[in-house]
């Protein structure tokens, strides 16, 4: 359990189904990134798994991890299932699953969690939006909806965003919900050069650190990096 008063570490990735640099699958590899950051709440995009399968993978993550693992599955092909994750060590208060997919494109989802920090409980809100820049557009409008009542406690948007444009439609809706914030650069991962990844809080006050993790392990474990932030509650 963390101290009242310790700030909560959150980060999130896309792991690229554990595909490093090296075109090598090592899923041992992204758990010692993940051992390196020591989040009390991971994201995860891009992961392969198969949940009826006893060696599966973010079961793997999440026993290394002493965590609790939830998925986001969007859809199934011939690798098997793929989607979204978390890896919490926090207790879940409530637990959700949004249906975001835009007619004709790939199935995304995002996972809407209750928390218990160490103070008060949070909210936080993990995705994976699209690739075309209409098709996001319509996945933030679907997602500002989810914070359109103010609530007195923290609330947090993270995932691969897809958005490289500092001025696109789809982050001025964002700002509108959760105002400017600061977007380190995280894609490619060997030579960062675009903020697809966020980590968005609201209010703005309750985040201190934001730091993208630049481990040289973390550069060759996926094509991003992983994005870390320190939360006050």
């Amino acid at each position: 359990m963390i101290e009242p008063g310790t700030p909560i570490r959150i980060a999130t990735w896309n792991i690229h189904r554990a595909v490093g640099g090296d075109g090598l699958v090592d899923h041992q590899r992204v758990i010692s990134v993940l051992r390196e950051i020591s989040a009390d709440v991971t994201a995860l995009q891009e992961v392969a798994y198969r949940s009826a399968d006893k060696d599966d993978v973010l079961s793997r993550y999440a026993a290394a991890l002493e965590a609790e693992a939830i998925e986001g599955i969007t859809l199934l092909d011939e690798r098997g299932h793929y989607g979204n994750a978390i890896l919490t060590r926090l207790p879940v208060q409530r637990l959700r699953r949004h249906d975001i997919s835009i007619s004709g494109r790939e199935p995304r989802g995002a996972i809407d969690l209750c928390l218990a920090g160490n103070s008060r409980d949070f909210r936080l809100v993990a995705t994976h939006l699209g690739l075309r820049p209409g098709e996001r557009r319509q996945q933030v409008l679907q997602l500002n909806r989810l914070f359109n009542s103010r609530s007195p406690g923290v609330d947090i948007l993270v995932g691969d965003l897809n958005e490289w444009l500092p001025g696109s439609r789809t982050l001025r809706a964002l700002r509108r919900v959760f105002g400017p914030a600061p977007a380190p650069a995280t894609f490619p991962a060997r030579r960062p050069m675009v903020a697809l990844d966020r980590i968005l809080v609201r209010p703005a006050m309750a985040l201190g650190i934001l730091r993208v993790h630049r481990s040289p392990l973390a550069r060759m474990a996926s094509d991003h990096l992983p994005l870390v932030a320190e939360i006050s509650l």
